[in-house]
């Protein structure tokens, strides 16, 4: 089973299954920065809620993920998974929370 995009729109019954590219008409700022604190997601689902985010994010928009440790493990999956896609910054490095500023370039 694969998943399908979904295109949100104003007015009655807003919500409309496209197969398509998705795109938001909510009139969010895109240049506003997006915080992913990751030490609060259940370690189970703690990848893929963040793969999640990062490949819902267009090129050229960028989220700053934080974590409790080097997440050397996620940005070597995040590599291999999509190869040259994220630029990526080290903002912050721990001891205590580790934060990165990715950036989609592709």
């Amino acid at each position: 089973m694969t998943a399908e995009p979904i295109r949100i729109t104003a007015g009655a019954n807003a919500y409309e299954h496209e197969p398509a590219a998705a795109t938001c008409t909510c009139g969010h700022d895109g240049s506003e920065s997006m915080v992913l604190d990751s030490r609060t997601i259940p370690h189970a689902i703690r990848h893929a809620a963040i793969f999640g985010a990062l490949e819902a994010i267009q090129p050229g928009i960028s989220l700053d993920l934080m974590a409790s440790h080097d997440p050397l493990p996620l940005l070597a999956q995040l590599e291999r998974n999509h190869p040259n896609t994220f630029s990526i910054t080290y903002l912050e490095s721990g001891p205590d929370v580790w934060t990165l500023h990715l950036t989609r370039i592709l």
